[in-house]
């Protein structure tokens, strides 16, 4: 594909602070932009990274057609750069324009355009273990307009962003009762803006509680859970790995999520995907069965869960760092991200 480039006249890369990476603070030189007008897409073009102008009448800004996805780059042991899965990325970015009423990306664009990118900010690549090469491909309504409709023009764009870890210990998870994430027939199967703006005045209030993060339930009877806000969830009870299905279509399909439990088989570990009670988890831990839980997620990558409260009893898991099953599955997943073994599987897109 041929793809414009527009390159800055001097590079930032070396001021980047490696030993300082703080998630989505920092951002490299370059971004992607293609434009939908007519029906069809533009070419893409790579521009140096800056403010987009926007007229405040952009309908994206008042209605919500935001889409976006998350993908990681990671530096490889001879020194090139390999994107993790993205083209499951694409499948997903794309079922969730379906749902806004929003053009697919072709392919090409959104690998290549990819690929080329990175390529070309290929020095922002970070090379220490636990961090990466953020990327964020989003698409936007771009229609000059206050009608309620969909849209007719669009803006699709990648950033890339260094990145260390997401969370730097395990967490604690508030299981929440009162506010609703998502309900069947819904978009919380979707990574839309929406889904996430909705989630912030919940957040808040769980943080000045002591908590990193929500653990969601469903809308009907607040009984049995979702995903955690920036990431899918697992939990180890009596030596099999239980997570919640995708049947319901309130929750999203984890890139990472669908590696992890691909891994958890190869280890001979009896996965089951299916509804999970919090009750349920609440026995196994009286039982003392329930003997593990992590969340999985692009950002977030593998994350140990400390502990749970549900209706006011926390349920405390053992040392997080002795956990056998998530410590072993994370290390299997983080050497086949950054090559240090055979990637039997073909989930890494080389870059360069």
């Amino acid at each position: 594909m041929d793809i414009k480039i527009s390159k800055v006249a001097n590079s930032r890369a070396h001021e980047l602070r490696k030993d300082e990476l703080v998630f989505g603070k920092e951002y490299a030189d370059h971004m992607l932009v293609c434009d939908y007008k007519d029906g069809k897409w533009g070419n893409p073009e790579i521009v140096p990274y800056g403010p987009l102008s926007l007229s405040p009448s952009t309908s994206a800004l008042h209605y919500g057609q935001a889409i976006f996805e998350g993908v990681k780059a990671y530096r490889q042991p001879d020194g090139t750069a390999a994107v993790f899965r993205p083209e499951k990325n694409w499948e997903r970015l794309n079922k969730s324009a379906a749902r806004l009423d929003m053009p697919e990306i072709p392919k090409e664009i959104f690998l290549e355009g990819m690929r080329q990118l990175i390529a070309l900010d290929n020095s922002w690549v970070p090379n220490e273990d636990g961090t990466s090469l953020y990327i964020r491909p989003f698409m936007m309504a771009t229609d000059e307009f206050l009608g309620v409709r969909s849209s007719h023009d669009y803006k699709f764009m990648i950033i890339n962003s260094p990145a260390g870890p997401y969370y730097s210990k395990p967490v604690r998870i508030y299981v929440q009762e009162k506010y609703v994430r998502a309900v069947p027939g819904g978009i919380g199967y979707t990574k839309a803006a929406g889904n996430y703006g909705a989630s912030m005045l919940p957040t808040s209030e769980i943080k000045k509680m002591g908590y990193d993060q929500i653990l969601w339930t469903d809308a009907f009877e607040h009984k049995f859970v979702q995903e955690i806000g920036t990431m899918n969830v697992f939990f180890i009870v009596d030596g099999k790995a239980l997570t919640p299905d995708l049947n319901s279509g309130t929750i999203l399909a984890g890139v990472t999520r669908d590696s992890v439990i691909a891994l958890l088989k190869e280890n001979g570990i009896p996965v089951e995907e299916r509804p999970i009670s919090i009750l349920e988890l609440v026995q196994a831990y009286k039982e003392g069965k329930f003997q593990e839980a992590f969340g999985t997620g692009t950002a977030a990558s593998m994350s140990l869960i400390q502990d749970l409260t549900y209706e006011g009893e926390t349920l405390t898991l053992p040392p997080a760092e002795t956990f056998p099953i998530a410590n072993k599955i994370k290390k299997q997943l983080d050497d086949i991200r950054y090559g240090r073994t055979e990637d039997k599987n073909g989930w890494l897109f080389k870059v360069n």
